[in-house]
């Protein structure tokens, strides 16, 4: 190799040397980064995967790179960076504490472990009592349903996400695929009972009205498979998942009992952190009672379509604080952190009594 060679590649090196020595401390800097991110969804109960705003990333950033022959060689290596700052909030949030109602195998356990996969999943008796255990900080969040497409909301905790102190951080979409559960060696013609919660028995109403059975409610799917396990009853039926047969040793006698192809439940994860709306939030979800005055509600509605608000839901439920006083869920698309989301506040201000903004996100996400 000649000497002007060998200076060539010398220098490369050196050039090389100083970069890798320059991008280690940028990687620190980044990875501290990283970990107040992780904080801040522990906080916050947010999931560690975040494909939309990786998306964001990857293409204002590749856009920075001028030569053509190495943007997708960027790509790729923002992808692995990517993949990298994951792994490592992953390992920071194991010790997370997420609470759900019910116990291994529940609808609302599948979805809470799918959110949050590397925390740890709290069972509870109860919806009230997984919600209380985030306000007592037991647990970092809770993993709540909120509504089915098929049975409608969930209206105790609509009732409690009202009247308590937490917020919601996100909504997820869990498909639900009912099954009919038995002992091993029951059948069909030995059935007398079938136990699961009433949202269940509800999702099943079609097919159960086909039976003569008895219908025995449970505090929630997995509960009442655990009992009809434990019981060793073949005259019980249980209505609950696959997961949840897996778990407690019953048999799937016939799968997909539920009414409706598309059976979903929106799952909501509550915290203790304040809403703060964010201009890239398209949707949200808020409260809000009326004045006593005519017109109040009508003036209300118009408030949000005057300002370029969709409305997806308007329900009224009863406030149990006065009789005959309703409030009102809202849930609406547009951003209410900029200029028309501060009017529509003020709109609405001068014809309602309570608001509470509860929930400012992006989108439903699919589980």
């Amino acid at each position: 190799m000649s000497d002007e060679n060998r200076t060539l590649l010398e220098e490369a090196r050196e050039t090389i040397n100083r970069v890798d020595r320059e991008m280690a401390r940028l990687f620190e800097e980044r990875m501290n980064a990283v970990r107040k991110v992780a904080e801040y969804k522990i906080k916050n109960g947010l999931p560690v995967l975040d494909p939309i705003r990786e998306q964001q990333v990857i293409e204002r950033n590749s856009a920075l790179i001028e030569d053509d022959e190495l943007r997708s060689y960027y790509i790729s290596f923002l992808n692995e960076s990517m993949a990298i700052s994951r792994k490592f909030q992953h390992r920071l949030m194991e010790g997370s504490r997420v609470a759900y109602s019910g116990v291994p195998g529940a609808f609302a356990h599948i979805a809470s472990s799918r959110i949050f996969p590397d925390s740890v999943c709290v069972p509870y008796g109860n919806f009230k009592a997984a919600y209380d255990s985030v306000i007592s900080s037991d647990c970092d969040c809770a993993v709540l349903p909120i509504e089915n497409s098929v049975n409608g909301d969930v209206t105790q905790v609509m009732d409690m996400a009202y009247s308590g102190n937490l917020y919601i951080s996100g909504v997820y979409e869990l498909g639900v695929e009912h099954c009919l559960l038995v002992l091993p060696g029951a059948s069909m013609d030995g059935i007398k009972t079938v136990i699961s919660h009433e949202q269940a028995l509800g999702q099943c109403s079609a097919y159960l009205s086909k039976t003569n059975w008895t219908q025995k409610t449970a505090v929630n799917t997995a509960i009442a498979a655990k009992e009809a396990a434990e019981a060793g009853d073949p005259s019980v039926a249980v209505i609950a998942s696959e997961e949840t047969a897996e778990l407690y040793g019953l048999c799937v006698l016939e799968r997909k009992i539920n009414e409706g192809a598309q059976n979903i439940t929106r799952f909501a994860v509550f915290t203790r952190e304040p809403v703060t709306p964010s201009p890239s939030n398209n949707r949200f979800i808020m409260f809000f009672t009326v004045k006593n005055e005519a017109g109040s509600l009508m003036h209300a509605v118009e408030a949000f379509g005057k300002n370029g608000f969709n409305l997806r839901a308007l329900k009224s439920r009863p406030t149990k604080e006065t009789n005959w006083e309703y409030y009102f869920y809202v849930e609406g698309e547009g951003t209410i952190a900029d200029k028309s989301g501060r009017r529509m506040l003020e709109d609405i201000e001068e014809v309602c009594g309570k608001i509470k903004i509860i929930a400012s996100f992006d989108r439903d996400v699919t589980l």
